[in-house]
């Protein structure tokens, strides 16, 4: 039976805190039983907490209601503990204070347990869904403590380096009008205005630059965002960026204050020095050079173009894709003949397929005569020239592709990826990289029309203002994302807010002054009032924690993460409804799951 918890039974140090500093002090510790070891005479408790772990020692010294207590207590029993310090005879160097134990003298077992669904410990072979369903005592386990631990220190950073640099934390609503972002909202029903429904934000984006308009030129939340969009690694249905917004200042005002935070929290969690300026490269050479908008520029094996070597090739494929308008370019894994087998090259050529290629076209130089898919159709000499051009040596291995590039270069830029894990390659470490212009408009093939790349109120570069009707795609964009080892971290901008240049970029999308004043009216309407230059970002903090934790997953810096289908497989959610919940939003299914 538990025992009541009294004044008596405060912890006075958290387990992992027991140090010898405190031999022959008294304390009393409070947590989880970890294990217990009988060894007949002597009995010992690993005592856990979120800081650690403690040995309570109990022999022939205990009081034998003590002793016997303590012969009853079974794992992830709640126990109160009070004892003397001392030093263990037997050191366990696998605990930071495994140098020392505490000699019990009082005992409490506040609440018993029973035989969990799986080990509270490390290194489990244990399905996910099961580990979820029982979230709570997965984050029992050291490691999850930790990055959740990691993940606060964050935040504390975050609020403390720009309070410093003059940013005030404003919270934006929770529940605000539908409004396009480029994924689907949450959806809230009103139960006061019938067949009205409030969304839930996918960013604070328009009530910040409202912040903006009012004269809070520096702001800062942890903003809640929500989007409806299909599930990865590093996505979640909810998630909390760090989102900031500032009056009077360009780009580079906007990425120095990030890079200032970027450097002080890697200094301070991390004790890694970021070296500064961080790099700047724009869009086009992303693409060009690593076939990604978020290059993890870890490692090599960049994308050469050969177009120009093979636009009058025998070969059809490469000659057909620089005939119309396309580009022939590969990619080198040095060294790697010995290990990218023709197998293995096979299974990279469906790969390639299944990300919207035609096929993989490559050299594995592994004997004496490079093997090659095309040989047959080179002219005498083409395929040395080939192989010159992209830097394909004895023992390397070269894969092409020939399309459109919209098709070769995010194609390859997959594949590098793919190879270079393949092959073990990726240096440790951190690459942070801006990425910069980016293009305005993005070209719809199904709709046909032209997309803004970035929300509507990005700045268009000032010299590209006299192509937004002519030629669109001509445009970059004021946008810079911040990127992480091929991890997008920041999405930001610099805001339209001339009234007369918002409603030309409408126009340009295709809105009609209708759908304008439905979607954005009142944004467009306080741009009347006089709108300082203001820009922003927001710094994923989900994503950060996973990075800076080494997780593999954004479930492992989330307490109580959702699964693929959007689900949370511990509570049951989402849930239906009681009957009198629909009635009282005056609403109806009319398709549900069985």
């Amino acid at each position: 039976m538990a025992e009541l918890f009294t004044v008596q039974d405060k912890r006075t140090n958290y387990c992992g805190e027991i140090s010898n500093e405190l031999i022959g002090k008294e304390v009393c510790v409070c947590g989880w039983v970890q294990r217990r070891r009988d060894l007949g005479a002597l009995i010992f408790i690993d005592l856990r907490d979120r800081e650690g772990i403690v040995q309570l020692a109990f022999d022939e010294n205990t009081d034998k209601e003590i002793f016997d207590k303590a012969f009853s207590v079974r794992s992830e029993y709640v126990l109160s503990a009070r004892g003397i310090v001392r030093m263990r005879d037997a050191v366990n160097k696998t605990l930071k204070n495994g140098d020392v134990e505490i000699e019990v003298k009082s005992l409490k077992i506040l609440s018993a347990a029973q035989t969990t669904p799986f080990e509270i410990k490390e290194g489990l072979n244990v399905r996910d869904e099961l580990l979820l369903k029982y979230r709570y005592l997965d984050l029992r386990r050291a490691h999850l403590q930790n990055n959740i631990r990691t993940r606060h220190e964050i935040a504390k950073i975050a609020r403390e380096y720009f309070y410093e640099n003059g940013f005030l934390e404003i919270e934006t609503p929770m529940m605000i009008k539908p409004t396009p972002e480029g994924a689907r909202d949450y959806i809230v029903p009103s139960r006061i205005h019938h067949g009205k429904v409030y969304a839930l934000p996918q960013s604070p984006q328009i009530y910040k630059q409202l912040l903006m308009l009012s004269g809070f030129d520096r702001y800062i939340q942890l903003a809640r965002c929500f989007r409806d969009e299909d599930l990865r690694a590093d996505r979640q249905p909810e998630f909390t960026q760090i989102d900031l917004e500032m009056s009077f200042v360009d780009e580079e005002d906007i990425m120095t204050m990030v890079e200032g935070f970027i450097a002080r929290l890697f200094s301070e969690l991390l004790d890694k020095k970021i070296s500064l300026p961080i790099t700047r490269m724009t869009y086009a050479e992303a693409m060009s050079r690593y076939g990604s908008d978020k290059p993890d520029t870890r490692f090599g094996m960049e994308i050469v173009d050969i177009s120009d070597i093979v636009k009058d090739s025998g070969f059809s494929v490469f000659s057909g894709a620089c005939a119309q308008g396309g580009s022939v370019r590969g990619i080198v894994a040095k060294g790697a003949a010995g290990r990218l087998t023709r197998k293995e090259i096979d299974k990279l050529t469906e790969a390639a397929k299944g990300i919207g290629a035609k096929g993989l076209a490559y050299i594995r130089y592994n004997d004496d005569a490079p093997n090659c898919s095309f040989g047959k159709f080179m002219a005498e000499g083409e395929l040395d020239r080939i192989m010159e051009a992209l830097g394909c040596e004895k023992g390397d291995v070269a894969l092409i592709v020939a399309d459109k590039d919209r098709v070769t270069l995010p194609v390859l830029g997959a594949l590098r990826l793919t190879v270079a894990k393949q092959l073990d390659i990726i240096e440790d470490g951190y690459n942070f990289l801006w990425i910069t212009e980016f293009p305005f408009f993005e070209w719809d093939e199904e709709s046909g029309t032209w997309q803004a790349m970035h929300h509507p109120f990005t700045m268009p570069k000032n010299e590209c203002l006299e192509f937004l009707e002519s030629d669109p795609g001509k445009v970059t964009a004021k946008a810079y994302d911040l990127v992480l080892n091929g991890v997008e971290l920041l999405s930001g901008s610099i805001r339209i807010t001339d009234f007369e240049l918002q409603q030309k970029m409408f126009e340009a999308l295709g809105l009609t002054e209708e759908e304008i004043q439905k979607k954005f009216g009142f944004l467009v309407d306080a741009y009347r009032y006089g709108a300082p230059p203001h820009g922003g970002a927001g710094i994923g903090l989900d994503r950060l924690s996973m990075l800076i934790c080494e997780a593999a997953s954004l479930r492992d810096v989330v307490a109580f993460p959702k699964v693929q289908n959007a689900s949370e497989i511990m509570s049951e959610c989402p849930a239906s409804p009681e009957d009198k919940a629909l009635e009282d939003l005056a609403i109806k299914f009319t398709n549900t799951e069985e």
